[in-house]
């Protein structure tokens, strides 16, 4: 994991430390120039070193927020139709896409089920989140939504697709004829539609019209084994 030196650590300042020690302990008369400015150099690469190598002092290191080998999270701006053409292109697997919004909290609670379903099956699923913050007003674009969406989604790990409506969400809801959100499509192999999860499926005394746990994971499991 790369590491970056912390400004509270005990080490966080040494390479200035040793500069100031190297021209204290060895006064320019009593050292020639060129052995001077060797030993100033190493110093401040002593000084480095101390930050840097992080598995000798963790105290001096804090993680940053990648890790090598990961893929960053990613969100673009794209419609429906970009949707679709994922679905045409994956052909062969599951594909799962999450409708969702930063103002509904139902629909962030569940969003950890479709990150759960990209970690554990990738390799036989796709899964896509579809964000509908935007809501049509003229001085606020999709973009304007883009840094809390962003925020969100690194905080959730979503390294997967990600798009970023720019149709404004009434427009959306009446096209896709979706009442509201949370709201799950789940495409077959076939690149079908196999089920929507939706506030339809609410039943008489359930809080929830469905959750990944009880719901979409399993009915994604059952199409996975599917072949």
């Amino acid at each position: 994991m790369p590491r970056e030196c912390s400004r509270n650590s005990p080490f966080a300042g040494q390479s200035d430390h040793f500069l100031q020690y190297s021209v204290v302990a060895y006064p320019d008369s009593s050292v020639p120039p060129g052995r001077l400015s060797m030993i100033r150099l190493l110093h401040v690469l002593a000084g480095i070193l101390l930050c840097t190598a992080g598995s000798h002092f963790p105290l001096a290191c804090t993680p940053t927020d990648e890790t090598p080998g990961t893929a960053a999270v990613e969100l673009t701006a794209g419609t429906w139709k970009d949707v679709e053409t994922l679905v045409a292109k994956h052909r062969g697997k599951v594909v799962i896409v999450d409708v969702w919004s930063t103002s509904c909290a139902p629909c962030m609670q569940e969003f950890p089920g479709l990150v759960k379903l990209h970690q554990e099956h990738g390799k036989d699923v796709i899964c896509v989140s579809f964000n509908v913050d935007y809501v049509g007003i003229p001085n606020k674009p999709a973009d304007f939504y883009r840094p809390r969406v962003e925020t969100f989604l690194k905080k959730q790990k979503a390294t997967f697709v990600n798009l970023l409506s720019t149709q404004d969400s009434d427009a959306f809801f009446a096209a896709r004829e979706l009442s509201s959100i949370p709201a799950v499509y789940v495409y077959g192999r076939d690149g079908q539609l196999a089920k929507r999860f939706d506030e339809s499926l609410l039943q008489d005394g359930e809080e929830e019209a469905f959750t990944y746990a009880a719901d979409v994971t399993p009915f994604v499991k059952k199409l996975i084994e599917t072949r």
